[in-house]
């Protein structure tokens, strides 16, 4: 190649032969979207199911893109006595492959059935579910963070969040929510992702309200609100209420961020300072449990919170 680097990413998913031929004519090494977002996870991933979901997607993109390019395609012995033909280093990679995606399954369906387990507990004290979604980065955890009063990791990077963490939220008259916060999602999230972290994921099949947590500043808000959208199509949760809540509106001039939430129906919140949260905790206690949900809907979202609260 002219210039000089040593890796080409491409922001798109490539077949196995597309980049071996890319490979061999740039001499150098190549990576699609997939593998590049499966890197970030792998170094984002700190609890134990995290680890096991990123190995699991990362073991079933590799399988298919083994090939004997480098290892020795001679036949290895069947054994003592010479019983016939082994398996090559090829087979063997890919039976070990195969072998280790079927563990990992089995793991990660353990994990499942505990957590469905919990979901089962908290639908018996019939405790309402609120879940975080968002793209990555908007800002999720922080506001979790803010409504819960935790310590959840809050970090400026992708994917700093790749499981699920669960608070109780309590409310006057004894009332009390469970809120999630969930995996940040991104356009054209590989599939087998989707498919490894699909447990974690389920925890927002039992939500009764999703808070759907978008950057206001960031110039591509809209693509990043449409991919979110696409993603709980795909995952059959459009049918859950949605509140929508535009986060960082205190880098945003006031006037213009009230404007923003305005015309999408929004909650405008500083997620770093609980105090602009108050509107939409109300919002989220009419939905779930004033007897005229309709009514203090409607008082809700059309009175204040679409106004932020920035001091």
């Amino acid at each position: 190649m002219q210039l000089d680097c040593e890796l080409v990413i491409f922001d798109q998913d490539l077949s196995p032969n597309q980049a071996r031929a890319i490979a061999d004519v740039t001499d150098v090494n190549v990576i699609d979207r997939s593998q590049l977002i499966l890197d970030i996870f792998a170094r984002r991933a700190h609890t134990h199911e995290g680890k096991l979901a990123v190995e699991l997607a990362q073991h079933k993109y590799r399988l298919p893109r083994l090939s004997g390019r480098g290892t020795s395609l001679s036949r290895l012995m069947g054994g003592i006595g010479g019983r016939g033909p082994g398996e090559t280093k090829l087979e063997i990679d890919r039976r070990r492959a195969r072998d280790r995606i079927n563990f990992l399954e089995k793991q990660l369906k353990h994990a499942e059935v505990q957590r469905a387990n919990r979901r089962n507990r908290r639908q018996r004290q019939d405790v309402p579910v609120v879940a975080l979604v968002g793209y990555t980065n908007a800002g999720k955890s922080t506001l979790f963070n803010a409504l819960t009063q935790s310590d959840v990791l809050v970090e400026d990077k992708l994917f700093a969040t790749l499981h699920t963490t669960t608070r109780r939220l309590r409310f006057p008259q004894d009332r009390e929510l469970v809120i999630i916060d969930t995996v940040g999602f991104i356009r054209d999230l590989p599939k087998d992702l989707i498919v490894a972290f699909k447990a974690t994921l389920e925890e927002l099949h039992e939500a009764d309200l999703l808070l759907h947590v978008v950057d206001i500043g960031d110039p591509r808000m809209a693509q990043q609100m449409e991919s979110v959208e696409n993603i709980l199509a795909e995952m059959e949760l459009l049918e859950i209420p949605r509140l929508k809540v535009f986060n960082k509106v205190d880098l945003m001039e006031p006037a213009l961020a009230a404007n923003i939430c305005r015309n999408h129906g929004a909650f405008g919140v500083q997620a770093t300072d609980r105090r602009t949260t108050r509107p939409l905790m109300d919002a989220i206690e009419a939905r779930l449990w004033l007897a005229d949900k309709h009514e203090a809907w409607l008082r809700a979202t059309l009175d204040e919170p679409v106004d932020p609260l920035i001091p």
